[in-house]
């Protein structure tokens, strides 16, 4: 936990072959309070030596640098001295692909790296936040969970289950790898899967496509009116909320670029929200991830009929959404990521709950 930001300011190190982007980033964040830049490095041999003489809290890595790449360095520095990193990456195809795998190797969050102005006033405007929302995080869990997700799944009777169920999951830091561990041990036949992870509109698609690539269910980005069919799943593009859309027998999901909600688009809550009127037939999830978004929503859905799991802290990289949650009594459950696979299963199989607002989670 992060003690009062004026008297234990963040340690950050930035890491750019960029002077201008060197200068830009220590000059913003050397104005908040919460933060100390403690120095700046030109390549990843410089970032070696400012890492072991200024032991910095957290990293702003970029990823195109010379000498060394950037995701060549991150994975040696998370194999011998692992720290909270925060991956700037160009909004390319190359670059979404070294995004997600910078998230892999250990990254907690991935930023678009500006190339204009508005981007620019964008990623400036939010990269304090993040840097002390990495300080929190636990980069060491991404390891233990690889080793926990090897685990024996009970097989499903579908035909004994709802055939109108529906899974709604929603994350933020650390829950690219998080969700990744967890749609992968669901089978091909599960019902369909809605996901929102926070995660930067350029980078999404890079994102579905990863957990297509590993899952034996459909991944892929949502478009609007995609239908919702069993053996999918949906991932919220960035920079758009996802809504339920269920008319009849058609079931579609929408997308918005309203208000962000919790300083956020996509949301969580937007999606947790739009499924109230369907609860019953909903088993929600809440992951890892800085915040609160998505403890309200999960909160409503728990008290309409629908069932509700969250991960545990002890496995989560950033516990914030799942704590909150767990605070408010959204969750039935708290189960580590190891399990969750499994425990969603369970509920899948399991009837709608309902319960008074103040009854013990």
């Amino acid at each position: 936990m992060i003690s009062d930001p004026a008297s234990n300011p963040v340690r950050v190190l930035i890491v750019d072959d960029s002077a201008v982007i060197r200068s830009l980033l220590k000059r913003t964040l050397s104005k908040d309070p919460r933060i100390e830049v403690v120095g700046t490095a030109i390549n990843p041999y410089d970032a070696h030596d400012q890492i072991r003489a200024k032991n910095p809290d957290v990293l702003t890595l970029d990823i195109e640098m010379p000498k060394m790449d950037g995701l060549t360095f991150l994975n040696i520095l998370m194999e011998r001295h692992p720290l909270p990193t925060i991956v700037m990456s160009s909004i390319s195809q190359k670059g979404s692909s070294q995004a997600m795998e910078a998230l892999k190797l250990g990254a907690v969050d991935v930023l678009a790296k500006p190339s204009g102005s508005e981007q620019l006033s964008q990623l400036l405007g939010s990269l304090a936040d993040r840097i002390v929302e990495a300080a929190s995080a636990k980069v060491g869990n991404r390891e233990r969970a690889t080793v926990e997700s090897n685990t024996h799944l009970d097989k499903v009777d579908w035909q004994a289950v709802d055939p109108d169920r529906l899974i709604l999951l929603g994350a933020s830091t650390g829950g690219t790898e998080a969700l990744n561990h967890v749609i992968r041990q669901l089978p091909a036949d599960c019902p369909p899967i809605l996901v929102v992870q926070h995660i930067p509109a350029y980078f999404s698609k890079a994102f579905a496509d990863r957990l297509n690539s590993t899952c034996d269910l459909e991944v892929r980005e949502a478009v609007q009116g995609d239908q919702i069919e069993p053996g999918t799943v949906l991932i919220a593009p960035g920079d758009y909320h996802m809504i339920l859309d269920i008319r009849g027998k058609s079931r579609k999901v929408r997308l918005t670029q309203t208000s962000p909600v919790c300083y956020q688009r996509p949301a969580v809550d937007v999606l947790f929200r739009s499924a109230l009127p369907y609860a019953p037939h909903v088993v929600s999830g809440i992951l890892t991830g800085m915040g609160r978004d998505g403890a309200e929503g999960l909160l409503r859905l728990r008290e309409a009929g629908a069932r509700t799991l969250g991960q545990d802290e002890a496995s989560c990289v950033v516990y914030g959404m799942p704590k909150a949650a767990f605070e408010l009594g959204a969750c039935e459950q708290m189960k580590s990521l190891g399990s969750y696979a499994q425990h969603l299963l369970q509920l899948l199989q399991e009837q709608p709950r309902t319960r008074s607002r103040h009854a013990p989670c």
